[in-house]
């Protein structure tokens, strides 16, 4: 079985090696860069399923290098690591598609689990990429992308077209919050239907599709001042 790869782009050389033994013990392929502009290069030779990047760092930046490669990379999951804990600088880097923000110091144990979550999401986009989505404890959700048919345990349905497309965009973005104006602006558009509360009437629909209760959502959750965050629950 082909091992996956991580690629780690770290400048401190003690951290990168720490990481990248305790990776390689975990099963996994790792490469290490020792700074943006490098790890730029190695992400196109090299085609990670998930970057563990640090945000501080000489030549092209952690935030530089992300923007990169969410330019042509919009589902690979990355995990940025820093010795910044400010929240304002973790909201801008969740809204350029970083997937996970671990500060530094971190306990391994932490580091770990953090990158098994994220290779699962790779795992998952690579085996459902345009085809048939399943999600949820038990299995109990399903799209197809193809067709537009779903179904909630043993009820079946059809999504419309803009449904479709509004649960595509959380899936790809799953476990970030996501601004209404985001969704607006790359599914929903600016016609003169769409209002503020559009956004709102689809995922309370959605709820209704794939929540056992929608009163109490497990997939699709409020974030207060932002908009809705999709939480991914693998099989």
């Amino acid at each position: 079985m082909q091992k996956e790869r991580i690629l780690i782009v770290e400048d401190e050389e003690h951290i990168a090696e720490g990481m990248r033994i305790n990776l390689s013990l975990q099963g996994f392929d790792v490469q290490v860069a020792i700074d943006g502009a490098k790890g730029l290069a190695a992400w196109r030779e090299f085609k990670p399923h998930l970057l563990v990047v640090d945000l501080m760092m000489p030549v092209m930046d952690g935030s530089q290098l992300v923007s990169h490669i969410r330019a042509e990379d919009e589902k690979t999951p990355i995990l940025i690591l820093t010795a910044k804990d400010a929240s304002q600088d973790k909201v801008k880097l969740l809204q350029k598609g970083v997937d996970d923000y671990l500060t530094k110091p971190f306990v391994l144990d932490e580091f770990l689990l953090r990158v098994a979550r994220l290779v699962e999401k790779s795992r998952w986009y690579r085996g459902t990429q345009g085809e048939v989505v399943i999600f949820g404890n038990e299995d109990e959700n399903q799209v197809d992308f193809s067709s537009r048919a779903a179904s909630h345990r043993n009820e079946k349905f059809d999504l419309t077209e803009q449904e479709l497309e509004i649960f595509r965009f959380f899936f790809e973005n799953a476990n970030r919050p996501v601004e209404r104006s985001e969704v607006q602006e790359k599914v929903l558009g600016f016609g003169e239907d769409v209002t503020s509360r559009t956004l709102d009437n689809f995922i309370v629909r959605l709820r209704r599709y794939f929540e056992d209760d929608p009163k109490k959502t497990q997939y699709f959750e409020s974030v207060r001042g932002v908009g809705y965050r999709f939480h991914l629950k693998t099989r």
